[in-house]
């Protein structure tokens, strides 16, 4: 699941996988050997002064993603503003047409990006020492709308909890009480408003509309299981099964990009550039001054009167704060890097949310194993081109829910998500069979990771470490996560369309036996964060304080994904958006919006598991 950005993992494939993905990888890519041989590995790190010629604008910010679109937007709202927004990779059209641009806008063709060089920064991880050694695959969206441009759509905001618990670890004014008003603030929901929902908001937020008889089975299953059925898992009550919240709109996608960036192009004091890699920070003294970047193999520069916001995701933000002089002072100097400010929290405290697929062999020709088919797949596409409507108007993740795995677990620590299809490997191999199957996994994982440079070069990726299943609790709480899935699977619901097992099958039953197959089959649902921590400035691992500002720089904040103190439970994409809602109005000095007392669900008792 794409976060930031972010969403349920993978969708219904409309053909083609990404299985080139790690082949290209493993050979490398000729494109990007070129720009390393281009690239002069001579970084100028000295006090800068601009020159008259030199461009400024009040704000530079770096990345057009979940969080960059939206600060474009509202800082925009200020005519007296000037912005200019930076994006790597290319605008989210084609020549300004959706439908030649349909692997992006059509909701159900998703794993079409996963591998595309063009919008996708295609990271990898170290191999993973307590999963056999796996290098897992990470996407992260490099277009207009960052990620929110190859998600799954899913809308999942987290819990109330997730923001009480970011006040304590040290974010203060971060509590739900503050969060909430943005998360209304930004929304549209088809259900209309009320004092969960927003209702008014550029971002449109839809319900699934395919009613498939195995969603209903799916939530039905849940309840005979013993757990309770929630009509809004965004609103009052999270925890239970229910239908989910999607990013789709008319039956396209609604990435950041269509929802804040495209309505406001027009205004003359928003410029935006594409295909622009920002190599380092300018630095006058302490104070950030303007970013420094290539395009069409030209070094470039440009001065912010005021700021300089780093919107880059969780990877990128903390990757161009260590390239400019800003981390860990040990690690720079090793690389040559001169120092501009020490702060050991820069690419640390890395988390991530692992999922698994349990699935099960559909008795019924019902899932969407025909769908996928060429001939299928041509009628499907011509109705999505022609009334944006059918089976490619949905990414068909339309039910799922949270429980918690045990007792005395104060809110749910579980997420699902079903599908009524098989996903092979990413959807890179081609489903083989009627199935069906539910993405599990924990959403608080004890398990933190870093990332590091790989050399002083900014066209190198970063080393990533996830420290993935590093626990005794995390390996615990996967090992529930599949006995509880099966759980469902077992229930009356499913009676009619139950055939065998097909992953992790029948003869996976002991502890050491599920062990095992979560260690071979566990994948990122692609929720990296947390690497750039929001904290009180005593807090030495802090990297911003709570007005998203970076410690002991002027003129210099980091907006998005990577400011999190801990991850939420759930999906990326909606937090991260409302985080820069939120910093939108610190940056414009505004009154922080509050709706006090809000009720969150509690269950009957804590005592047992459901």
């Amino acid at each position: 699941m794409l976060s930031a950005a972010a969403s349920g993992k993978v969708g219904f494939s409309m053909g083609m996988g990404v299985g080139r993905c790690v082949s290209a990888w493993l050979r490398g890519s000729p494109n990007a050997l070129n720009r390393r041989r281009d690239w002069d590995p001579s970084p100028r790190y000295s006090t800068t002064a601009a020159k008259p010629s030199t461009p400024s604008f009040n704000y530079v910010i770096v990345g057009a993603g979940s969080a960059g679109c939206v600060l474009a937007n509202r800082l925009t709202e200020d005519p007296q503003e000037s912005v200019l927004l930076l994006e790597a990779g290319p605008k989210d059209r084609t020549l300004g047409n959706v439908r030649l641009s349909w692997k992006i806008h059509m909701p159900a063709a998703l794993t079409y990006n996963l591998c595309d060089d063009k919008v996708n920064w295609f990271y990898h991880t170290l191999p993973q020492e307590h999963m056999n050694n796996r290098v897992m695959y990470w996407p992260r969206g490099r277009v207009w709308g960052g990620s929110s441009s190859l998600n799954a759509m899913v809308y999942i905001r987290g819990h109330g909890e997730d923001y009480n618990r970011w006040q304590r670890e040290g974010a203060e004014g971060w509590d739900y009480d503050h969060c909430l008003p943005y998360f209304r603030k930004a929304q549209c929901h088809e259900l209309g408003g009320d004092r969960y929902r927003g209702g008014s908001g550029p971002l449109h937020v839809s319900r699934g509309k395919t009613n498939h008889p195995l969603h209903r089975a799916f939530i039905e299953a849940g309840q005979q299981a013993g757990y309770p059925f929630t009509n809004d898992m965004n609103g009052f009550q999270q925890e239970g099964l229910g239908w989910m919240d999607m990013t789709i709109y008319e039956g396209k996608r609604w990435s950041t990009a269509s929802a804040y960036l495209r309505p406001v192009l027009n205004r003359a004091n928003l410029r935006t550039e594409v295909q622009c890699l920002t190599t380092r920070i300018l630095f006058d003294g302490r104070r950030a001054v303007g970013v420094e970047y290539t395009q069409n193999g030209e070094k470039k520069q440009v001065f912010a009167e005021k700021e300089v916001i780093l919107s880059g995701g969780a990877i990128n933000s903390p990757q161009l704060l260590m390239l400019s002089g800003v981390g860990n002072a040990d690690d720079l100097k090793q690389l040559d890097i001169p120092v501009v400010q020490h702060l050991p929290g820069v690419g640390s405290n890395l988390q991530d949310h692992l999922e698994l697929y349990v699935q099960q062999q559909c008795t019924q020709p019902i899932t969407l194993y025909k769908a996928q088919k060429p001939f299928h797949m041509v009628k499907i596409g011509l109705e999505w081109l022609l009334q944006y409507t059918g089976y490619g108007a949905t990414a068909h993740l339309e039910s799922g829910g949270f429980i918690r795995s045990r007792g005395g677990v104060a809110h749910p620590d579980i997420q699902f998500h079903f599908l009524p299809s098989q996903v092979i490997d990413h959807g890179r191999v081609a489903s083989k069979i009627e199935a069906y199957q539910v993405h599990v996994g924990p959403m608080r994982s004890t398990s933190i990771g870093w990332l590091k440079l790989k050399s002083a070069s900014p066209l190198e990726h970063p080393i990533i470490q996830p420290n993935y299943l590093s626990t005794d609790t995390d390996v615990w709480e996967f090992r529930e996560c599949v006995k509880l899935s099966r759980e469902i699977f077992s229930q009356k619901a499913f009676d009619p369309f139950r055939g065998p097992e097909v992953q992790p099958g029948p003869e996976c039953q002991s502890d050491a036996e599920i062990d095992a197959f979560v260690r071979h089959k566990a994948d990122s649902a692609y929720h990296p964060s947390c690497t750039c921590k929001m904290g009180s400035p005593s807090d030495p691992m802090a990297v911003v304080d709570p007005e998203t500002r970076v410690l002991g720089l002027e003129g210099l904040r980091v907006v998005d994904a990577s400011i999190m103190p801990s991850v939420v439970s759930g999906n990326l994409n909606a937090p991260t958006i409302m985080i820069a809602e939120k910093a939108a109005d610190i940056i414009r000095g505004r009154p922080a919006l509050s709706d006090p007392g809000v009720p969150v669900y509690q269950p009957g008792s804590l005592e047992t598991q459901r």
